[in-house]
């Protein structure tokens, strides 16, 4: 397929059930209900920046997690950066086993959790599939016309949640693509995938998640096997390293946690860049009128709102740092967002600043477990900012609706962020010989979207109304209406041409 196939298809694909669903994960998440993190964990850190306890704990939350490795052991938290640089680049101290009791449950053994030469290997094989060759043509072919798609179905609304309708989807897409999976699965694969993240709170349904993904991905393999092709899982297959290579069962575990691994955090990761953009319009303005600050916003944006939290480490010796002893055993966490925001290394760290003077962070971790997918995840991050200044430039904070806040422990990231901009191409009458049938389609297929979006939203305000006879509630739902309602509004009395006849009868 084709950059402008797979734009056209994209701008018309239907990807309401796992847009829901993952959105339905995240607003029921028990992560999602932490606003405040920064404040008492930054606390804590200038305190001492080894602390006793669980992020959780530190941050004055009860910890979501239910599994029993987590109230059986001593739990540290590293809060410094130069103490969370340290705890990971100190695999012999500081082992990666534990990823292998937890979140192993439901994706196997990965890199995640390996360490020492068993690490090196199989990070040298799976690498293959990320070294620079292999990604340099992802960005015309698979990228931007992803990213265009999604844009081409808002840009001409003046309204958008840039979450819900761009960050949520574009990297899922990406993976998608990158695994050659056939469109059809891409639903269902998200949806399994986004599971196995419950095995801290529900382990049965993440278990049943997790099995259904292995067997998926394993007929994937086998059809790969017969038909090798430019897709990551044929170059997982392909890869050599000293004449070994990758059994089944580790593409498997490598391909189960590229979605929730890799897709989740780019998605939030940009989500939290845009949000520190559109709630900072000075910042926004500049990076307008001077782009070549994209790649030092992208680095801010990942400084200041990593998507992930923390990541968790097993002493396996005796250790002490800034004083504290942590004893074998214990499950210490390396707490990314306290590290990034360290006033010993940044002035004001609190504050987004895409000009301040560039240091190295942690967003992507350190040593010999560096995240393998950060090029990648830059460069999707890079092109939503590009086109956004390309084809909407004039963005902006829509403030009729309710104000956006980052939320989460773990991941973290806003739930919505809804804009407002000029439709592209302004408001001068459009000719009818520039709309094709797939731009008409577009349209028609936009408004159908958001017809049923209203009546869904009306269907859960006459429930909630039958539910609280008498009281005076308002929804979420309702919260939702009015801006639908100009959408619709919007998309109905555009100047939409009639699609030129063609000509019949001869010459």
């Amino acid at each position: 397929m084709s950059s402008d196939e797979l734009r056209s298809w994209i701008r018309s694909a239907d990807d309401k059930s796992f847009r829901d669903h993952i959105i339905d994960f995240t607003n029921n998440s028990p992560r999602t209900r932490v606003r405040d993190l920064h404040g008492p964990i930054g606390a804590a850190r200038d305190r001492c920046p080894v602390q006793p306890g669980s992020q959780s704990e530190i941050a004055g939350f009860a910890d979501y997690r239910t599994m029993q490795v987590f109230s059986d052991r001593n739990q540290f938290s590293l809060l410094g950066f130069a103490e969370v640089r340290g705890g990971f680049g100190d695999a012999d101290v500081y082992s990666s086993s534990i990823h292998n009791e937890t979140i192993g449950q439901v994706w196997g053994e990965t890199l995640l959790g390996m360490d020492g030469e068993q690490h090196r290997h199989y990070r040298d094989l799976i690498a293959y599939a990320f070294r620079r060759k292999a990604l340099e043509p992802l960005r015309e072919k698979v990228v931007e016309p992803i990213v265009d798609g999604l844009i081409d179905r808002f840009a001409g609304l003046g309204r958008a949640d840039l979450v819900s309708d761009l960050t949520l989807l574009f990297p899922v897409y990406v993976i998608a693509e990158l695994l050659g999976l056939p469109r059809r699965d891409v639903a269902q694969f998200t949806a399994w995938a986004v599971d196995t993240i419950l095995i801290f709170h529900d382990p049965v349904k993440a278990l049943a998640a997790s099995k259904l993904l292995a067997d998926y991905i394993a007929s994937q393999i086998t059809e790969r096997r017969r038909n090798p092709g430019e897709d990551m899982i044929s170059q997982l297959i392909a890869a050599e390293v000293d004449g070994q290579h990758l059994c089944d069962q580790e593409i498997i575990n490598f391909v189960r946690i590229l979605l929730p691994a890799g897709a989740e955090t780019t998605s939030r990761s940009t989500s939290n860049l845009l949000f520190a953009l559109m709630t900072q319009p000075d910042q926004w303005a500049d990076l307008r009128n001077n782009p070549e600050l994209i790649d030092a916003a992208i680095e801010e944006g990942l400084r200041w709102e990593p998507p992930l939290t923390s990541l968790n480490r097993v002493a396996v010796a005796d250790s002490e740092l800034a004083g504290v002893r942590i004893p074998p055993r214990s499950i210490v966490a390396c707490n990314i967002s306290a590290a990034n925001r360290d006033p010993s290394r940044w002035d004001r760290p609190d504050l987004f600043d895409i000009r301040r003077p560039q240091h190295a962070h942690v967003a992507f971790a350190h040593g010999p477990h560096t995240c393998l997918g950060m090029h990648l995840a830059r460069m999707e991050t890079r092109v939503v900012v590009e086109k956004l200044l390309r084809r909407i430039p004039d963005i902006e904070l829509d403030t009729t609706e309710q104000a956006p806040e980052i939320r989460g422990i773990g991941f973290r990231s806003p739930l919505t962020l809804p804009v407002a901009f000029t439709p592209e191409g302004g408001d001068h009458q459009i000719r009818a010989s520039d709309w094709t049938d797939a731009d008409l389609l577009t349209l028609d297929d936009a408004l159908n979207r958001l017809k049923s979006e209203l009546e869904d939203a009306l269907g859960e305000i006459a429930t909630l109304r039958a539910d609280d006879a008498g009281e005076d509630t308002i929804s979420p739902a309702e919260q939702r209406i009015s801006a639908m309602r100009a959408r619709i509004a919007h998309l109905g009395t555009r100047n939409r041409p009639t699609a030129p006849t063609q000509p019949t009868g001869g010459i």
